[in-house]
C-alpha cells in the first residue's frame, strides 16, 4: 500500500534520505525536478510549446528552477518567474538560481509575469508553494495564483498546487489557489487529494517517485493508506479442488420492501457472484416470486408480512448477515432490526435503510457485533454522526466511531474510505463516476458479505470488496461508457475482476 503522509513525515523523509542514503538536498532536488521533466515529456511534445514556470522563494521554487534548466537543455522555451527580493529565498533556491543563470535560463521578476504571454502554446508550471505550506498565501501570490487561474493554457502544479494544504481544509470562503489541471506530488499523494472540495483544484494527479529511502518509507507509521493491486492480491483467499459449497459460506441477506424488492435482488445476485456457497434473502410475501424467478440460484425466507420486513428468521445457519437495502423505515422494520443487533453472533453489515433506522436510535451503536460494517454514502453518515463542514472533519467523525464501537466503515464515494476498528484509513483506487447509480450500493452490501462469509475478515473483506467493486464498474465502463453504466453491469462484471487478481 501507498503510505499517506502527513507534510511533516514528507519532510522526515527527506531528511532521513539525505542522511542515510546519503545524498545532498540539491542533489534530491535535482531527482525530483528530472521526474516532474520525465513525466512533462512524456505527457506531450514540448518542441512547440512554451513553458512558464513561477518559482516560489523555497525548495519548491528550488524545483521550479532546475526544472526550468532542465528543459533549456533540452532546447525548450522556457522562461522562470522569481521572486524579487532574493534575501528570503532557501539555500537550495540560491544554489539552483545561480546554475540555471550560469546555463542561460531565461529569468525574470514575478512583476513581468501577465496573461499577454500565454497562448495556445504555452504551458504554465505552478512550483510556487510545496505542501510545507501552512498559511494563505500573501497578497502578491494571491495575485499570481488568480492570474494563473485566468490563464486558458494547461497548468501543472510541482508536488501540490499553491496555496492548497496537504493536512487541513481550506477557508472556502477566503482562500486563493491555483487551480491546477495536473498535479505531480512526490513519492506519496497528499490526503488532500482524496477530497470532493478538492477535485477542482489539483486536477489529474500523479505520484512521481523520487528514491526516498525504503527503510524510513516502510518503518514509520502511517493511518491513511491507498490501496494497490498488489495488496488486494495479497488478500484473495485461493480454492481447494476438494472444496464444496459448505466451504464457502451461507450469507443471510435481508432487505426489500413493496417497490423496492429489486435492491434485494442485486444484492442477493451479488453476493452469489462474489464466491459465497449458499445465499438466503430474507424478503416480504410480495417479493418471493420476483426474487425467485430473477435469480433461481437464491434461496428465499419469506417474512409473514405482505410489504415488509419485520421478523427476524432462525440465524443459526448463516456464516455473515446484512441488512439494509430496499428495507424501509417503519416500526415494524425497525424493531426487527434491534433484534438483528442483539442476536447476531456473526459478522454484520448494515447499509441503506438499516442506517437510517440505526441514526434514529443512535444507542443501538453500542450493541452491534464487533467488527460490523456499515457502509453509508456521505448523506447517510452525516444523519448517522452529524453534519461537518469538511472532509478532515467527517474523516476524523469515521474514526472516531470505528474506534470507539470497535466498527469498519465503507464511506462510499470517490477513493471510497475503508475505516478499521483500529482506526486505520484505506483510501480505494478503482471506479468511476458511472458507478454513481441506483442499486451500485446494494452491489456492494452483497459482494462485502459474500466476502466475509467465506471467511474473510472483516477490513479485509471491505477492503477487497470495495476494489473489486469499482474494478468491475472500470471494466463494465469501457463498454457502456459513464452514463449508459447500470448497477447489474457490475455483477456482470465480477468474473473479469476477481481473474485480474489470480
Amino acid at each position: 500500500m501507498i503510505k499517506i503522509f502527513s507534510s511533516e513525515q514528507v519532510r522526515k523523509a527527506d531528511t532521513y534520505t539525505i542522511q542515510n542514503e546519503p545524498v545532498s538536498s540539491v542533489n534530491l532536488m535535482e531527482r525530483a525536478a528530472a521526474a516532474c521533466v520525465d513525466w512533462m515529456n512524456n505527457f506531450r511534445d514540448l518542441s512547440q510549446k512554451r513553458i512558464l514556470i513561477l518559482c516560489g522563494p523555497g525548495n519548491n521554487g528550488g524545483d521550479g528552477l532546475v526544472i526550468a534548466r532542465l528543459l533549456h537543455q533540452q532546447n525548450i522555451s522556457v522562461t522562470a518567474f522569481i521572486p524579487d527580493d532574493k534575501s528570503k529565498v532557501s539555500d537550495d533556491f540560491a544554489v539552483n538560481l545561480r546554475r540555471a543563470g550560469e546555463c542561460g535560463v531565461e529569468m525574470n521578476s514575478h512583476e513581468a509575469f501577465t496573461l499577454s504571454l500565454v497562448t495556445e502554446n504555452t504551458i504554465i508550471v505552478d512550483a510556487l508553494f510545496g505542501s510545507g505550506l501552512s498559511k494563505p498565501l500573501g497578497n502578491r501570490y494571491k495575485e499570481l495564483a488568480e492570474t494563473i487561474n485566468q490563464s486558458p493554457c494547461v497548468t501543472i502544479s510541482i508536488d501540490i498546487p499553491s496555496g492548497l494544504f496537504a493536512d487541513q481544509p481550506l477557508d472556502p470562503v477566503k482562500a486563493i489557489v491555483v487551480k491546477a489541471d495536473y498535479t505531480l506530488s512526490f513519492q506519496f499523494p497528499k490526503l488532500s487529494f482524496l477530497f470532493p472540495e478538492n477535485e477542482y483544484i489539483t486536477g489529474e494527479w500523479h505520484i512521481l517517485p523520487i528514491g526516498l529511502h525504503p527503510e524510513f518509507i516502510d518503518s514509520e507509521p502511517c493511518r491513511y493508506k491507498l490501496v494497490e493491486l498488489t495488496d488486494v492480491k495479497a488478500i484473495l483467499k485461493p480454492r481447494s479442488r476438494f472444496s464444496h459449497k459448505g466451504s464457502f459460506g451461507h450469507a443471510l441477506l435481508i432487505g426489500g420492501s413493496k417497490g423496492k424488492i429489486g435492491a434485494a435482488t442485486l444484492m442477493g445476485k451479488s453476493c452469489l457472484h462474489s464466491g459465497a456457497g449458499l445465499v438466503t434473502v430474507h424478503v416480504p410475501a410480495c417479493g418471493c416470486t420476483v426474487v425467485q424467478t430473477a435469480v433461481p440460484e437464491l434461496m428465499v425466507s419469506v417474512d409473514e408480512d405482505e410489504n415488509e420486513c419485520t421478523q427476524l428468521p432462525r440465524l443459526d445457519p448463516y456464516a455473515a448477515i446484512a441488512a439494509g437495502p430496499g428495507l424501509g423505515t417503519g416500526k415494524n422494520t425497525a424493531s426487527m432490526l434491534k433484534h438483528l443487533i442483539q442476536e447476531a453472533r456473526v459478522p454484520l453489515l448494515l447499509d441503506a435503510d438499516a442506517l437510517n433506522i440505526l441514526s434514529d436510535n443512535r444507542t443501538w451503536l453500542a450493541f452491534l457485533p464487533k467488527g460490523s460494517v456499515l457502509t453509508p454514502h456521505p448523506g447517510e453518515f452525516a444523519r448517522l454522526a452529524g453534519n461537518t463542514s469538511n472532509s478532515f472533519d467527517r474523516l476524523e467523525k469515521v474514526r472516531e466511531l470505528c474506534i470507539k464501537y470497535s466498527l469498519n466503515m465503507v464511506l462510499k464515494g470517490a477513493y471510497t474510505l475503508v475505516c478499521s476498528p483500529l482506526g486505520n484509513c484505506y483510501f480505494n483506487t478503482t471506479g468511476n463516476p458511472g458507478m454513481a447509480t441506483g442499486g451500485s450500493g446494494d452491489v456492494l452490501t452483497g459482494l462485502i458479505t459474500g466476502l466475509l462469509a467465506q471467511g474473510y475478515f472483516p477490513t479485509e473483506a471491505c477492503i477487497l470488496g470495495v476494489y473489486l467493486h469499482g474494478l468491475s464498474g472500470d471494466i463494465a465502463a469501457e463498454h457502456t461508457g459513464y452514463e449508459s453504466l447500470i448497477a447489474g453491469n457490475l455483477i456482470e462484471n465480477f468474473g473479469k475482476a476477481f481473474r485480474t487478481l489470480y
